[in-house]
């Protein structure tokens, strides 16, 4: 408060003061003469020196700050700034090569980027012979080199380790939960069961959407009786792309409720995710893909292994569909004649669907048979 108020004072006389030194102080007509020429003169000296005073007092407070605004800041604050920036550069640097390294190498797997850079590690880790009569110099600066060269192999270092982390819990949301989908098989079954992979969604149900009553799930028809009959000739597997919660529930309703009938079911955590899509993997059911078959609707938009899958016309609620039923005679021939390789047999229904196909080859079967019968009736008489 004190000094305040001194500067409050200060501020209102030393104007007066100026005034009167001004005034006390203006150059003579004999002096003027000079005063223009530039000539320095006492009266001269004295007015600035109170124009000055003057002008500081009136700035007060403000003055000061404006002075010490302007003033340069001090050498430690530049140091500061400028080591900031030097971080701010090195760290941009170092994570700009680890992005050129990961962009340069995408298209090697890691395996292969650890071992196309073994031996550049190899070699910048070695240390640089010297002589024994090396000077301090020589050796200071082998030392430096050798620092100099270990900064690319952590580089690489650190984009193997981050990358091998990435990759791994990519693999977590991409790959299926596990390489064994199925239990094991008694060994005395490996070569006798075959395995019925049955999609879910538009193959047993259709779920359909009204603004009335929201979300349904529909029963197809005939799924009941096949899933009981396919049970007796298949180790019967549902496997779909939708969630755990949403599977099992759909799937019990299916089973009968005796209990009989055990169905496996595989929900999205079992599928492979690729392209924006999940697809099954037949090659993670632990079992021998020769027995395996896959029966879906969208059975080659939806399968890994489409030498395994047998496409069948996709269900919207049609009351009189019968596509289950009419693919039971072929899923039973294939149950009875147990061919060593279930793949060669489907290869030869490409392009063709499946039940039609069959029923055409049973019917010149039986007429080849009849043929053949006749032929030996008619030699007989």
């Amino acid at each position: 408060m004190l000094r305040l108020a001194a500067a409050r004072s200060r501020a209102l006389l030393l104007p007066r003061a100026a005034a009167a030194l001004a005034s006390t102080a203006a150059p003579s007509s004999s002096s003027y003469s000079s005063y223009a020429r530039g000539a320095p003169s006492s009266s001269s000296y004295a007015y600035r020196a109170a124009s000055s005073a003057a002008a500081a007092a009136a700035s007060g407070a403000g003055g000061e700050a404006a002075a010490a605004a302007a003033a340069p800041p001090p050498p430690a604050a530049r140091k500061g700034w400028v080591r900031g920036l030097l971080k701010f550069g090195v760290f941009a640097a170092f994570v700009g090569a680890i992005g050129g390294a990961g962009y340069a190498t995408h298209a090697y797997s890691l395996a292969e980027v650890d071992q196309k850079t073994l031996e550049f590690r190899k070699e910048m880790t070695t240390p640089i012979p010297l002589a024994q009569d090396a000077s301090e110099f020589e050796k200071f600066r082998a030392r430096a080199y050798e620092t100099a060269r270990k900064v690319p192999v952590a580089a690489i270092e650190l984009y193997l380790e981050i990358r091998s982390r990435i990759e791994d819990h990519v693999v977590g949301f991409t790959e299926p939960a596990s390489d064994k989908l199925l239990p094991d098989l008694h060994p005395q079954d490996q070569n006798n069961i075959f395995t019925l992979v049955v999609d879910l969604n538009d193959t047993l149900v259709c779920t359909d959407w009204q603004r009335e009553r929201g979300w349904k799930t529909f029963k197809r028809p005939g799924v009941e009786a096949f899933l009981q009959h396919m049970s007796t000739l298949y180790e019967v597997v549902v496997y779909s792309d939708q969630l755990q919660m949403y599977v099992d529930p759909v799937v019990e309703r299916l089973e009968p409720k005796d209990g009989q009938l055990q169905i496996h079911k595989l929900s999205r955590p079992a599928t492979k995710y690729q392209d924006g899509k999940h697809y099954r993997d037949l090659s993670k059911l632990n079992r021998n893909p020769a027995q395996v078959l896959y029966v879906s609707a969208h059975a080659l938009e939806s399968c890994l292994q489409p030498e395994n899958c047998v496409a069948i016309k996709p269900w919207k609620l049609e009351i009189d569909d019968t596509e289950l039923l009419d693919l039971i005679p072929f899923l039973e021939y294939l149950a009875m004649a147990r061919p060593s390789d279930i793949r060669a047999v489907l290869a030869s229904y490409q392009g063709h669907d499946v039940a039609k196909e069959f029923r055409k080859r049973n019917k010149e079967l039986e007429r080849h048979r009849q043929e053949k019968q006749q032929r030996k009736s008619i030699w007989r008489r």
